[in-house]
């Protein structure tokens, strides 16, 4: 009656076996290490790597092991000390084409890393490092978008000789026209332009002008499309850093999550990733006095603007920019005469764009303007808002000697804003501008100390649950703590497997899982017991409690399960990390508490004369 085929008795072993094996490598604990790769994502040459290994040994600097994963370098050292020498060491020898990175890196043997073996992923909570909360501003992306559909619009009419006047007005493009004549004309090149455009014609006054707006569906997709390269962007610049294992994920409908573990200095890591920095260039209104356009406040001509430079002196620029910062593909640190510098490639429009301004404008001053955006608290009747801030700064004025289009130099700065300049460029231009709305630092030592409460916690919940089991269950008690304790190791495999990040919440999933997973063994128990007490044998017993405890037990799993899912699905961060343990635990009990003890209690008891349980 309880007896186990084989097959059923060998598919336990199997996955007893499967579980320790995947979750071993987490009993090697991890090493202080330096990670270096290459910027643009390639893989180390062996002329590199012997460069590295060369220069720690001139050094004196010894590495404890030294391995290539997934394309970049890992070397792990014995101490703190020595991995922070390295880093400056290799920082300064491997120059801006090589990211090093300092990290922690698990001391698994080769012959596990080589099957691709690996340990639980830590959290921020538990590694240590910072964490952003960035809003994307939703408004000013659908702004920026008006603001080029203008500008496009206003070229295209220029083109055909047609007198305008194109402005933005809120989420529309106004079109007014000199010659009542060309309405058609324009409204068709409008159409040729984005025929998705919402274009009509309305009447003000006695005039009939063109209003342009952006539909419901590019207004959506121009959101997500924001929030989206803002991803990107603030992923690559991340890389820039040179953080090991980021974390940088849309959440919600409008924020973007940043992790960046083992970082101490939030401050170098927000102005990096905060800045909204890009560039235009235009060209300088010529004929213009900006001291006048000062003393007045603005410019008497409608197609210019005063700008200010780094000396506060002022500067009349045109308009229209020539080239703004979403159409460089490459900026890179560089020194021209002696003087730091930044060297920048354009996209084909950009190349077209600049080739024609230049070869026009020979001789003429172009100007390199600095646009950053940034939210401030003010107080407004007695409130405190955020007020959006848009700066801009001319960094550099030169004559256009020469007709040039996809590669130029942009001079006029100092070291520090040259390299940061050229990593802002190079990462990308922002869709949108972003706004911080939290940030956490969690240091090392307290991500060790979250680490060890966690572990007394589970080996506190364990140690009273497997006493209080093996007293009140005798031999069926203990069999549950068998099963218990392989629970645990199932969970920790197939976290391992699944290399989600373990969180402190996901820690609070585990020690409430093992309160839980004797549940279904409790159920079974007292059924066996109950069974006992109406005159069954102890056979019958054991076979009735388990089948009939299942439909119960399974009622209560998959209640608990769906609850979990839900978590998971609309939960953010730490929730998430609470539900995946819990989901994972909730799998895992059901496998040891049914099958994983009824295999223990047959291999005991199945087959033999029984007059009464130890139970």
């Amino acid at each position: 009656m309880n007896h186990y085929p084989a097959w059923k008795n060998l598919l336990v072993a199997f996955v007893l076996v499967i579980g320790v094996f995947i979750a071993l490598p987490n009993l090697f604990g991890k090493a202080p290490s330096v990670q270096i790769s290459r910027d643009d994502s390639g893989k180390l040459t062996e002329a590199a790597t012997l460069k590295i290994e060369g220069a720690l040994d001139k050094a004196g600097i010894v590495a404890e092991n030294t391995f290539v994963e997934k394309g970049r370098l890992m070397l792990q050292f014995n101490d703190v000390e020595q991995q922070l020498l390295a880093s400056e060491l290799l920082r300064d020898n491997l120059g801006a084409n090589y990211v090093v990175a300092l990290t922690l890196a698990p001391r698994t043997p080769d012959w596990i890393r080589a099957i691709g073996l690996q340990p639980m992923s830590l959290g921020l909570d538990l590694r240590g490092g910072v964490h952003f909360l960035f809003e994307v501003d939703m408004d000013a992306a659908i702004s920026q978008r008006m603001e080029i559909i203008s500008n496009d619009i206003n070229r295209l009419l220029r083109a055909k000789r047609i007198r305008r006047a194109v402005r933005v007005s809120g989420n529309e493009v106004r079109v007014r026209l000199g010659d009542a004549s060309n309405l058609d004309q324009a409204e068709e090149l409008i159409s040729d332009y984005d025929s998705l455009l919402d274009i009509r014609r309305v009447t003000v006054g006695e005039e009939e002008q063109i209003i342009v707006r952006m539909t419901d569906d590019q207004i959506r997709a121009r959101q997500d499309f924001a929030i989206q390269q803002n991803t990107v962007t603030l992923r690559n610049r991340v890389n820039a850093l040179g953080v090991a294992e980021p974390l940088v994920q849309r959440q919600g409908i409008n924020r973007i999550v940043v992790q960046l573990p083992g970082v101490q200095d939030p401050a170098q890591a927000e102005r990096i990733l905060d800045a909204t920095a890009t560039l235009e260039f235009r060209l300088v209104c010529e004929g213009e006095n900006a001291y006048e356009a000062q003393r007045r406040g603005r410019s008497l001509n409608v197609g210019c603007e005063l700008f200010y430079d780094r000396q506060q002196q002022p500067v009349l620029l045109k308009r229209g920019a020539i080239v703004t910062g979403d159409q460089l593909i490459d900026a890179s640190q560089g020194f021209t005469d002696g003087s730091p510098a930044v060297n920048v490639s354009l996209d084909g429009k950009g190349a077209d764009e600049m080739l024609r301004t230049t070869r026009e404008n020979v001789g003429k001053p172009m100007a390199v303007l600095f646009v950053e955006q940034s939210r401030e608290l003010v107080e407004r009747d007695g409130e405190t808002v955020q007020v959006t801030q848009t700066e801009r700064e001319v960094i550099n004025v030169a004559t256009i000697n020469g007709v040039f289009s996809s590669r130029f130099q942009i001079t006029g700065v100092d070291v520090v804003e040259a390299r940061d300049l050229s990593m802002l460029l190079r990462a990308g231009a922002l869709a949108a501008p972003i706004y911080k709305v939290e940030e956490r630092t969690i240091g090392p030592s307290l991500g060790q100390d979250n680490i060890d409460r966690g572990l007394s916690a589970i080996l506190l919940g364990f140690a009273l649950v497997v006493v209080f089991m093996g007293l009140y269950y005798r031999v069926f008690g203990i069999a549950a703590d068998i099963a218990l304790f392989t629970n645990l190791v199932l969970m920790v495999a197939i976290l391992s497997m699944l290399q989600a990040s373990l969180t402190l919440p996901g820690i609070a999933g585990i020690v409430l899982t093992v309160g839980m997973a004797v549940d279904a063994n409790v159920l079974i128990f007292e059924r066996i017991r109950e069974e006992l007490r109406n005159g069954n044998s102890p056979q019958a017993s054991i076979h009735s409690g388990y089948e009939k405890a299942l439909s119960t037990i399974a009622d209560a799993n998959v209640t608990t399960l769906i609850a979990a899912i839900v978590l998971f699905a609309f939960g953010t961060g730490p929730v998430k990390g609470f539900a995946i343990t819990l989901s994972v635990g909730i799998v895992t009990s059901m496998f040891t508490s049914i099958i994983g003890t009824r295999a223990l209690v047959n291999l005991i008891y199945g087959g033999r004369r029984l007059e009464r349980l130890p139970i």
